[in-house]
């Protein structure tokens, strides 16, 4: 176990060593929660028909940009890896001892501290536009948690995907039709209570809308989860263990 723990260490330190070489890409990702906020819910903020309760629209979908922020950062992460196979860096790691789970585990580590920046990037302009941000620790505690748990979970889908097309381009093509679907089946931008019996059927399978229903109840003053936040937790780490499963056994395949 202690080797393990080590192994998985060693591969998040070497990626969060790349981002920090280069962190350009983080700065193009936190472009979008800005916009969606600062331009997005200050217009839907003078629509009077969205039932989110004594919530001002901007402060209902604060927690739901967060949440598409680090779904839209984690889901290309991917991208990187077949960049990785195609550099031989995959089929060096492949050759050390290191357990294929600790290898992906490491990777997703990496990315949920990726989500923790992007989550700094939506509080920064969450304060500019006088969002009513919960500041309490452990709220707070929750909200890092989940960040970090919900980016786990899609990077870790990322890689899945990485390791079934094999190729940057039908991975480009994949990922930009999934992200959109994930992001308007959920409750980010609107009540669950609103969907058509169908599309809430989707929504209650989809992993963000957990995501969301907990940074909604610890990030916002007054913001209310549906679901208890053992059953959203609950529900987010088994999709992540059953991700974490698939991705670690599908992993070799992506060197070939």
């Amino acid at each position: 176990m202690l080797n393990f723990v080590r192994e998985t260490a060693a591969v998040a330190d070497a990626e969060v060593r790349k981002l920090m070489r280069d962190p350009s890409d983080l700065l193009s990702r936190a472009v979008q929660p800005v916009l969606w906020l600062a331009v997005f819910g200050q217009v839907f903020s003078q629509v009077r028909g969205m039932p989110t309760g004594n919530l001002r629209y901007l402060d209902y979908m604060a927690p739901g940009i967060l949440a598409q922020s680090i779904l839209f950062s984690a889901i290309f992460y991917g991208i990187a890896i077949i960049w990785e196979r195609d550099l031989g860096i995959v089929h060096k790691l492949l050759v050390t001892p290191a357990h294929r789970s600790a290898l992906v585990l490491g990777k997703a580590v990496a990315a949920g501290l990726r989500g923790l920046v992007q989550a700094t990037v939506v509080y920064l302009v969450a304060i500019a536009l006088e969002v009513n941000i919960r500041w309490e620790p452990l709220p707070m505690l929750t909200v890092a948690a989940g960040v970090v748990l919900g980016s786990c979970i899609f990077s870790t889908f990322s890689l899945v995907i990485a390791c079934l097309v094999k190729t940057r381009e039908r991975f480009m093509g994949i990922g930009q039709v999934l992200t959109m679907p994930l992001f308007f089946a959920s409750n980010a931008l609107y009540p669950l209570d609103l969907m058509p019996a169908w599309l809430k059927t989707i929504a209650v399978f989809n992993p963000l809308t957990y995501l969301v229903d907990v940074l909604r109840g610890a990030m916002i003053v007054g913001g209310r989860s549906i679901y208890a936040g053992s059953t959203s937790f609950g529900v987010m780490l088994l999709v992540f263990a059953v991700l974490l499963a698939l991705a670690s056994k599908l992993y070799p395949g992506l060197a070939h």
